[in-house]
């Protein structure tokens, strides 16, 4: 299953699939400030490399400073209910393992003694032990729950950012939203590239 070089295509060829993951976060937060002021400052949408080599792989104080450069608002508020992290299996030890697929990490922070995150992956749990190591490392609990499959080996990100929008949508449509179930999320790839490039 090869989702890593092949998810981000553009007219201009292959963008790597992290600038097309920061750049849907970018216009699906201005959306979100645009259409829903009072969720999208609960809400952080953290780009790749904060989520994969800060967060997950990093040493206790880089974890700690990028936990708190993602929590904290300008003020010092920790004002984040809501993180959205793609997780990648690209090694902590081997360079050459870059990494071949991502899946979606949300951590539900409303209770701050107890966060549950809940991890979605369109690979039949491939990414389960790297989401596990994540979300011990926020300090919150794991549930896996349920995603459509991706029926082929290049769509991996593309579910990832469908299924951030779908999330997002339940958040501001309701007051207690299903994080259990995104088993009839319909991947578009064409949808996304029309997205990046307007």
């Amino acid at each position: 299953m090869m989702c890593f070089n092949q998810m981000g295509m553009l007219s201009n060829g292959v963008v790597e699939p992290d600038s097309s993951i920061i750049r849907d976060y970018e216009l699906l937060m201005a959306e979100l400030q645009g259409n829903n002021p009072n969720l999208a400052p609960r809400t952080r949408l953290v780009d790749p490399l904060t989520a994969h080599y800060h967060l997950r792989l990093g040493g206790d104080n880089d974890m700690l400073r990028a936990l708190q450069r993602t929590v904290y608002d300008r003020y010092g508020n920790d004002t984040a209910d809501f993180l959205f992290l793609p997780v990648n299996d690209a090694s902590a030890t081997d360079l050459d393992r870059r990494g071949t697929h991502w899946s979606l990490l949300l951590v539900d922070r409303r209770d701050r003694e107890r966060p549950v995150a809940y991890h979605y992956d369109s690979g039949r749990g491939r990414n389960n032990g790297f989401a596990a190591t994540l979300a011990q490392r926020l300090g919150a609990g794991l549930q896996l729950a349920h995603m459509a499959p991706q029926r082929n080996g290049h769509d991996c990100g593309v579910f990832v950012l469908d299924g951030t929008r779908a999330l997002v949508r339940r958040l501001a449509g309701r007051r207690q939203p299903d994080f259990q179930n995104l088993g009839n999320l319909i991947a578009s790839r064409r949808a996304l590239q029309e997205r990046l490039r307007g």
